[in-house]
């Protein structure tokens, strides 16, 4: 007689897979965020497994997952077979709030109604820009040629003004935040003089971006792409060698461009709240001995690379709400000035830091420089409460 599975499969005998767990390999249905996820995995393996499966599933880390199967919490250490989990198994995963890595658990998609109102609202908008059309006087023309200053942000722009291309060579800051501009054309060109450029907030993407005339700016040292759609950045990006601050956060870029490494007056970056996923390819490319603070807050990242340690210039590193579980042994030994790291929502433990060769050094440093606040947050315990937490502490 034919032996049926759960849920009325049949097995299938050259694969050894039944409904008793016994084959090399089981899936499990994943309750999470109002949808189902299959995840296949050893039947012999241990809870603290399913859980490292799930990280890239749910962007939620290992350390805030909560799995509950039969009205029972599974221990890491447990193994699947001793719950009696079996193939086609529900188990539910519970969240804790804030321990996840990217910008959050990932959850269901947006329902048709929400899509729906979305559109309304952005009819309406459109239609009261069509209304409103913000016009540029001659005399703040002529201001901005002398101060060389433009300030155009949240002026309901839907493109740059002909009036700013007219300034020419006198500008040497541009602010276009918080627009609804969705084309930079090669007219950006005409700025040879521009050493800060503010662009966010708009509908930029990459193919909207003439990054010819954007690229000709030699003497450009402050870039804010910020709260863009951007998916990509081109590599001749790493000919503005004159750039001091790189802003990209709130985009959704998987990698950085390795000619960035041709920065080599950089000094901060900020690309939290994107999609990087490979440490190493975000870091070699500005590996810069000038870099001072790095920003790869709610990425994706699970690893970092050992030649963090050569920025000896770094002062801030902020890799918060990553599925990182370890830091470079060199870091602390390399990065002298570093004071300011913050581990929030990671799975890197006070156990691990204080096995880093220089934790004493750093741990100084940083008491140093915010002595007053650890004062009023960890009292006399002096323990590092910047996102890193014990063994001991539950979940």
């Amino acid at each position: 007689m034919e032996k049926h599975c759960e849920g009325g499969a049949a097995a299938d005998p050259a694969s050894g897979s039944d409904n008793s767990g016994s084959s090399s390999t089981l899936t499990v249905q994943v309750k999470f965020g109002g949808r189902s996820i299959p995840v296949p995995v050893p039947a012999e393996a241990a809870v603290r497994e399913l859980k490292s499966l799930l990280q890239p599933l749910t962007n939620v880390i290992p350390r805030g997952q909560k799995l509950i199967f039969k009205g029972k919490v599974l221990e890491d250490g447990a193994t699947l077979r001793s719950y009696q989990i079996i193939n086609g198994s529900k188990i539910m995963l519970v969240a804790s709030q804030g321990l996840h890595q990217g910008d959050g658990p990932i959850k269901k998609p947006t329902s048709s109604s929400q899509s729906t109102t979305r559109r309304i609202i952005s009819n309406s908008r459109d239609s009261q820009l069509h209304k409103t059309e913000t016009r540029i006087e001659k005399s703040r023309a002529e201001r901005w040629k002398i101060t060389g200053v433009v300030a155009l942000s949240e002026c309901q722009l839907r493109e740059v003004p002909d009036e700013v291309w007219g300034c020419g060579s006198s500008i040497r800051a541009l602010d276009l935040s918080t627009n609804f501009i969705q084309q930079i054309p090669l007219k950006i060109s005409d700025l040879k003089s521009i050493n800060k450029l503010l662009l966010n907030g708009n509908d930029l993407s990459e193919d909207s971006i003439c990054w010819e005339g954007l690229l000709s700016l030699k003497l450009l040292s402050f870039l804010s792409l910020n709260n863009n759609r951007l998916t990509a950045l081109p590599s001749a990006l790493g000919s503005l060698t004159s750039l001091r601050q790189l802003h990209l956060a709130c985009n959704n870029l998987t990698a950085l461009p390795t000619e960035l490494a041709s920065l080599t007056q950089l000094e901060v970056l900020k690309a939290n709240n994107n999609r990087y996923t490979i440490s190493y390819t975000c870091f070699k490319s500005f590996l810069c001995f000038r870099t001072k603070q790095i920003d790869l807050s709610s990425n994706l990242l699970t690893e970092l690379p050992k030649t963090l340690g050569n920025l000896y210039n770094l002062k801030a590193l902020y890799l918060k709400n990553n599925g990182v579980r370890t830091l470079p042994p060199t870091l602390f030994e390399g990065c002298r000035q570093l004071s300011i790291l913050d581990l929030h929502g990671t799975e890197i433990t006070n156990d691990v830091l204080r096995q880093i060769k220089g934790w004493e050094d750093f741990d100084e440093r940083r008491r140093s420089k915010h002595q007053k606040q650890l004062d009023f947050r960890v009292g006399s315990s002096g323990v590092f409460d910047e996102g890193a937490d014990d063994n001991s502490r539950g979940h």
